[in-house]
């Protein structure tokens, strides 16, 4: 019994791997299978089949060191929603990307002293889009300039709220998937920061024409 489940969860690790790389994963920044820390693994830095880290509800089978940082957020008098501390996806999100943990902590191992560098968000979230707030109807309707997620299409199949949204909260993978890539250039598609093309890899949907911000704003 055993073998028979630890046969079925290298299969379906490798499944996974397959299946990140199929949507893009491999080339994207966050392919990290070049690196001395990952052992060569694609999939292992973020997630596991075993002993995940469960601190944030409903993460995916989690393997990175969870950060335990406090953030200043996003605030503006005309601002209708109501951002808190970072929550659910963000928060994991933010493990690698506020530069308080190092980016080979994964698994057990907490004694890396690489960060991420380029494009790091820092703790200061108040320059950035805000984060960790439920995006509903009533939100909608209150702000004039949103589209109800409820009913509006993505773009993606389903409608904001059913493809975009993580339990009706917007969060950092509302706009971004770590698992696509825009990148067909290899190596220097992400590391090129003179055209600071690692803005665009990831996003869920092209902003191109503002797309993706006309998804959720009516102007």
């Amino acid at each position: 019994m055993k073998v028979l489940k630890r046969f079925f969860f290298s299969s379906l690790l490798i499944f996974f791997s397959v299946f990140l790389y199929s949507q893009g994963l491999l080339n994207s920044h966050h392919d990290f299978t070049g690196t001395s820390w990952s052992g060569g693994e694609a999939c292992s830095p973020c997630h596991t089949p075993h002993n995940a880290n469960m601190l944030v509800p409903d993460s995916p089978l989690w393997n990175h060191e969870v950060t335990t940082a406090s953030y200043q957020v996003y605030s503006s008098p005309t601002l209708n929603s109501n951002p808190g501390q970072p929550t659910g996806f963000s928060k994991l999100c933010l493990s690698c990307h506020d530069g308080t943990v190092a980016i080979e902590n994964h698994g057990s191992y907490t004694g890396g002293t690489q960060y991420v560098t380029w494009g790091n968000v820092t703790t200061d979230l108040r320059d950035d889009h805000p984060i960790s707030f439920e995006y509903n109807t009533a939100l909608a309707t209150v702000d004039g300039g949103l589209h109800d997620p409820a009913s509006t299409p993505s773009g993606l199949g389903g409608t904001i709220a059913e493809d975009l949204l993580q339990s009706g909260y917007l969060q950092c993978t509302s706009c971004h998937d770590p698992h696509i890539s825009r990148n067909t250039q290899g190596c220097i598609g992400c590391h090129n920061m003179a055209t600071r093309v690692t803005t665009d890899l990831s996003l869920r949907i092209s902003n191109t024409g503002s797309a993706l911000c006309l998804t959720c704003h009516d102007k």
